[in-house]
């Protein structure tokens, strides 16, 4: 799916064949400092969750291409051939378009991805994808490119559609934090280290979301 400025996005991905992408404690920590590495020039992370084999993010969208500078420049010139073939995906739906020399917000995020793979590839001593091909990415500010995935439960639907500029940001935000507590691996939202949910309701102060942007849209 394309990016449009000015909206909000639930970006996420799990492991090829549901395998883990975390093995320990610094694995997140390094796709944490990926975040804000490829992302923040874009976007502003209304919130993240990490778990075993998979990730949520929820962005802001704030530019879809920025401004080519020397350091940009050297980014991509460091991405060899086979990883630009592989981030490279036309197909309708799929995160990746094809911008093999534009600095764009789909294109960074496979760079995220490619590059954390690396790391865990040498780390683990596997080959191969460590992660789904196709990223998904929903936009939970038009109610038209809304996918149910994160509203549909086990007894019925969490919601109704009044003001869905507002409701499904909101859904959203609830569903990523709520996702250690769904999988029975806490008992208490605030319990799970990898989340934004600390740093949203002050129990940690961590920088990486934008609290100011959460505010706007009355997340918390």
């Amino acid at each position: 799916m394309d990016f449009i400025e000015n909206n909000i996005y639930h970006v996420y991905n799990q492991g090829n064949n549901q395998q883990n992408i975390f093995f320990n404690y610094d694995n997140q920590k390094l796709f944490l400092d990926k975040i804000r590495k490829h992302i923040l020039p874009y976007a502003d992370v209304l919130a993240w969750c990490l778990m075993s084999n998979h990730f949520h993010l929820m962005i802001y969208a704030n530019r879809i291409q920025a401004i080519e500078s020397a350091a940009t420049r050297q980014t991509l010139t460091d991405t060899n051939e086979s990883d630009a073939k592989r981030l490279t995906l036309s197909k309708a739906g799929n995160l990746y378009t094809h911008c093999s020399k534009d600095n764009t917000l789909n294109f960074s995020i496979g760079m995220m991805l490619s590059s954390y793979t690396q790391l865990i590839n040498r780390q683990q001593k596997r080959t191969g994808s460590l992660f789904r091909n196709n990223t998904k990415s929903e936009c939970v500010t038009e109610y038209k490119g809304i996918s149910p995935s994160f509203i549909n439960v086990s007894d019925g639907t969490l919601l109704n559609i009044h003001l869905s500029e507002k409701e499904y940001p909101k859904a959203c935000f609830d569903y990523i934090h709520n996702n250690p507590v769904k999988a029975g691996l806490v008992k208490k939202t605030e319990d799970w280290e990898f989340s934004s949910f600390r740093d949203v309701y002050g129990l940690r102060n961590g920088n990486l979301i934008n609290r100011d942007r959460i505010e706007e849209f009355g997340l918390r």
